[in-house]
């Protein structure tokens, strides 16, 4: 059994190659068996700790079994990281192991790659201006891959809660030679922006639709549990929704409140990245139309990610037996 460390994974992984592993991914289907179960401790001071389980198994290809955790106070009481996971890739013939992977890197770049990939599909290609929203570890891993997706963009704007934390961001992406300018009045980046990346921790929205310009696209990462929320209900009313599956409109808060009050059905959800691959249903429309993707993660996409990695690492062309 091999273990495949985080710099490889970040060698490995590179958005080019991960946008079109996804789109062919997508054009397949699920694997056979994939599901997602979610475990809260809740904590006095503030979010729950959080263990999530991702398995997936495609029969004579691979079996991915994912193990995450989020511990929001980790930072203060032990100085570590928030978010800790592994992923085991086992043999789906003989139920060997096959490696041990750094999930954190593996997350990282399996999560932005699936915001990005969405926004290559349903942004303006003509984008300029871009805002991260949030400056969690995530963050500049979003940042490169919407910048991946979309060459156009000229600018990028951060805004974070704790304006300290958005100022740490920037100095990590300049390193990296990505220039960004920290803003203060996260309502007017709003309305500046073509494409806004969420990615937070939030209960309370924090995205105003009413603010949104024409044309713009809306990527939410965060509020993968029920009692989560980044976006206004005028979010969900002016933009086109689409989900990058559709089980995501199960579970997570940006759906859940909003289908009980009756602000949106699910009918409202136009498509899916599996619908919008395989030609089942139409993108944006108009240039000032307004788009939204809710990045909801589920297991076969960190399937695809780890096939790809597989792949790569033994110096094979990406490929899978996933289908309809």
């Amino acid at each position: 059994m091999e273990m495949i460390d985080a710099k490889r994974v970040h060698e490995l992984l590179d958005y080019e190659g991960l946008f079109a592993a996804l789109e062919a991914a997508h054009k397949g289907g699920m694997p056979k068996q994939s599901d997602r179960l979610i475990y809260q401790e809740p904590n006095p001071q503030g979010q729950p700790d959080i263990f999530i389980i991702l398995p997936a198994w495609e029969p004579q290809e691979g079996i991915l079994a994912k193990l995450v955790t989020s511990f929001p106070n980790n930072k203060a009481r032990h100085n570590l990281p928030t978010v800790n996971s592994i992923y085991v890739f086992i043999n789906a013939d003989t139920g060997v192991a096959e490696a041990v992977i750094d999930g954190e890197a593996v997350i990282f770049r399996k999560t932005s790659s699936d915001s990005a990939f969405g926004s290559k599909l349903l942004s303006r290609e003509d984008a300029e201006n871009f805002l991260m929203i949030g400056a969690g570890g995530l963050a500049p891993y979003l940042v490169k891959a919407h910048l991946a997706a979309r060459p156009s963009l000229k600018r990028v704007m951060l805004w974070n809660r704790t304006g300290a934390n958005a100022e740490g961001l920037a100095k990590t992406l300049a390193a990296e030679g990505i220039e960004a300018d920290v803003v203060s009045d996260l309502d007017k980046a709003v309305s500046e922006a073509d494409i806004i990346s969420s990615a937070t921790m939030a209960n309370e929205p924090h995205l105003k639709g009413r603010l949104l310009k024409p044309g713009a696209h809306v990527d939410l990462v965060g509020s993968f549990t029920p009692e989560m929320r980044e976006a206004d209900d005028d979010v969900l009313k002016r933009a086109s929704i689409f989900v990058d599956h559709r089980q995501t409109t199960t579970r997570s808060g940006e759906f859940l409140g909003p289908y009980e009050r009756g602000i949106i059905t699910p009918d409202d959800v136009h498509g899916d990245l599996f619908e919008l691959c395989q030609g089942k249903v139409k993108g944006r429309q108009s240039a000032d139309e307004i788009t939204m993707m809710k990045n909801g993660g589920g297991s076969h996409i960190d399937y695809y990610v780890a096939k790809y990695l597989m792949d790569r690492h033994h110096g094979r062309p990406f490929s899978t037996r996933c289908s309809n």
